[in-house]
């Protein structure tokens, strides 16, 4: 039964570790990309709201199935500590503790994952709403005069 505890150690978790790191970089590229765009270069605001929009979704996703990924290290957490147990034969406590934070952990590293990624994808989603309005204020009123 220990290659269900690597699994869990070395398969969800660095799974989510992964998926954090993927979001995180998607963000970093989307606030630099932001800090340098040209509004002017945009003749139509779907176009624009397109191009800020692009590769966002990636934190979405991960910010709303980390917390699944986790609850699924948590799942097999515990049937991993009732599998001891049951071969066992014993109740002891070390077993269960032992197993029962293997499990948390797995939980609390999906919630570490999902709660900056929603910060992240609502300030970078925020972001694009002020650009937005932006090039309306900007460019929108010379293209509709012309």
């Amino acid at each position: 039964m220990d290659y269900l505890k690597d699994i869990i150690d070395y398969g969800v978790i660095g799974l989510l570790i992964l998926l954090s790191l993927w979001a995180f970089s998607v963000a970093i590229e989307r606030w630099m990309f932001y800090r340098r765009i040209d509004l002017t270069r945009f003749t139509s605001l779907k176009n624009l709201e397109m191009t800020l929009t692009k590769r966002l979704v990636v934190i979405g996703t991960v910010a709303a199935n980390a917390p699944y990924i986790g609850l699924l290290g948590t799942v097999l957490g515990i049937m991993l500590t009732f599998q001891t147990m049951g071969t066992s034969k014993t109740m002891a406590v070390s077993v269960i503790m032992v197993g029962l934070s293997l499990a948390l952990k797995a939980t609390a590293m999906g919630l570490l994952v999902a709660i900056p990624c929603v910060v992240l994808n609502n300030g970078l989603r925020r972001r694009v709403t002020e650009l937005t309005l932006q090039w309306e204020d900007q460019c929108g009123t010379r293209t509709e005069s012309n």
